[in-house]
């Protein structure tokens, strides 16, 4: 696509989840109309925008009648049919391309690439058999993590290793193969980088933040990451390096971590809006979906600068989503609701954001207190 999406085009989004759904809005302030691809009726995202179709992510028919109502094409999160993409790029432009959802959903891939590309990661090695496990224990060491190569968010899809008793069990469960072993490591902190990369090259990243996570989950994000900033120019440099190897247009998400020795290290990437930049839509004058949404369309892209820090917390059913009365009467939070029905254990039902003036981000006793009901959750 040489030239700017012309306003109400349509920009189709597979999947109908919530990056979905924050997509479209801000879509819609651009002057874009939405269409959906999902298999869920009533979905968060098809609650927003102009059309839905509904169908499977591989199949050719649902495929080729969701391009019809499409001007360009991007997706809203990684388990998504590759091949569909490929059905779909024949039809209408795919933003990221087809290539790049395959190194993404793919561990073996994905640590590949990284790799390939100079980016360091956690020792790694792939399993087809349980011989192959027991060789890679040997050389990487325990503890580690053994994961499916496919489809695994959350925690689910892994099972930690911390004695060679945990080998067999674990090599049983997780299913199918080939599996990927990788090693722990001593980290220090979690942190993200979130950058948008248009067709033209130009590139915004906003700025590094740090993460916690609860039971595998997302919990809360601090912008930006209380890190030196070394350590934070070393983030924003792996980020740039991955988006530009990649050839992204598009939106991109470098999870890493901070070694106990300062040294940052690459554990997963994500070519679409990512749960740790949720902040950017309260704290930024453009928000990483606004910087999707632009880079898919061809617009040009804005500064990822922040007006403000920012705590983002994470309303995980169905303990904290059953607050939402409390929340939505408490000053200083602001709420977001994705429209799901069912608050189910470890279902992400929305999120909320507190501000601080620039340079003002609390330490941890701030923090807490600044969440109000959810404060002791």
């Amino acid at each position: 696509m040489t030239a700017a999406l012309p306003a109400n085009a349509t920009i189709g989004i597979v999947g109908g989840g919530q990056l979905g759904r924050m997509s479209a809005m801000a879509a819609a302030r651009l002057g874009y109309r939405c269409q959906i691809l999902t298999p869920e009726p009533n979905s968060p995202a098809g609650q927003v925008s102009a059309g839905v179709t509904l169908g499977e992510y591989e199949d050719p028919a649902a495929l080729r009648d969701f391009a019809l109502h499409c001007d360009v094409i991007t997706f809203e999160f990684e388990n998504v049919s590759a091949e569909g993409l490929d059905l779909l790029a024949a039809l209408r432009p795919v933003h990221p391309a087809p290539a790049v959802l395959r190194v993404s959903q793919d561990r073996i891939a994905e640590k590949a690439f990284l790799n390939g590309c100079g980016v360091g990661t956690a020792a790694w090695a792939p399993v087809e058999s349980f011989a192959e496990l027991e060789a890679a224990v040997a050389r990487i060491g325990l503890p580690a993590i053994l994961k499916t190569t496919r489809l695994g968010y959350d925690g689910r899809g892994q099972a930690r290793l911390r004695r060679p008793d945990d080998l067999a069990p674990a090599f049983e469960r997780l299913l199918p193969r080939p599996l990927i072993l990788e090693g722990m490591v001593d980290f220090a902190s979690e942190i993200s980088v979130v950058a948008a990369r248009a067709a033209t090259g130009a590139y915004a990243a906003f700025d590094t933040v740090e993460n916690h996570h609860r039971d595998h989950i997302l919990d809360l994000t601090l912008a930006p990451a209380r890190i030196p900033q070394a350590t934070a120019a070393a983030a924003q440099a792996m980020a740039q390096r991955v988006a530009e190897a990649l050839d992204l247009v598009g939106l991109l998400a470098v999870e890493m971590f901070v070694a106990a020795d300062g040294t940052v290290l690459a554990n997963e990437i994500a070519p679409r809006p990512h749960n740790s930049g949720h902040w950017t839509i309260d704290a930024c004058p453009a928000s990483q979906f606004e910087l999707h949404i632009r880079a898919v369309a061809g617009l040009p892209l804005p500064a990822a600068r922040r007006h403000s820090d920012a705590v983002m917390k994470n309303l995980v059913g169905p303990r904290e989503a059953a607050l939402w009365p409390q929340i939505v009467a408490t000053p200083g939070l602001i709420p977001h609701l994705y429209g799901k029905t069912e608050a189910r254990a470890g279902r992400k039902m929305g999120h909320v954001t507190r501000l601080f003036p620039r340079g003002g981000l609390p330490g941890e006793f701030g923090v807490t207190a600044a969440l109000g009901c959810l404060a002791n959750d």
